[in-house]
């Protein structure tokens, strides 16, 4: 048998969100956009902010379920600049989720919010971002997403 992967904790991401808009319906589906406009980031391998500017360009299906493709940027605590290209899915109960849209908080147990980002860096110490794996952990609240980052061992 081959290795088991494991997860290592990476950080934790608080990253502040403007109110969404909607493109509305498309052939692909529902599409939304949700700018990013800040936020913190902390953990044991990696501490710093997340820049405004970038944003999660969404779609979604009619039975409910979220394709999310967040791009943004985290500034490290030593000024080291990471690009971020976050894909994942959200899904849940049709209720859950209604209250998901209207803003209001819902239980993170309720709804499966799984991404797989991906890191770009010019700084040679943090290299290793852009030659592992990573799955992340996620939670949406009014006014901001939480996540929880993990790289493949």
């Amino acid at each position: 048998m081959l290795p088991v992967p494991t997860l290592d904790h990476v950080f934790d991401a608080r990253i502040a969100v403007a109110t969404p808009y909607e493109v509305g319906a498309t052939s692909a589906g529902a599409r939304r956009v949700i700018a990013i406009t800040g936020g913190t980031v902390s953990g044991p391998a990696l501490s710093g902010r997340v820049l405004p500017g970038g944003a999660d360009y969404q779609t979604i299906a009619a039975d409910g379920l979220t394709q999310l493709h967040a791009r943004y940027v985290i500034e490290a605590g030593d000024g080291a600049r990471i690009y971020v290209e976050n894909t994942g899915l959200r899904f849940g109960p049709p209720e859950a989720l209604e209250r998901l849209r209207r803003g209001e908080p819902v239980d993170p147990g309720l709804i499966y919010f799984r991404t797989a980002p991906r890191f770009e860096t010019a700084c040679p110490h943090l290299a290793w971002m852009q030659t592992s794996l990573f799955l992340a952990t996620g939670a949406r609240a009014p006014d901001h997403v939480a996540l929880s980052v993990f790289r493949v061992g």
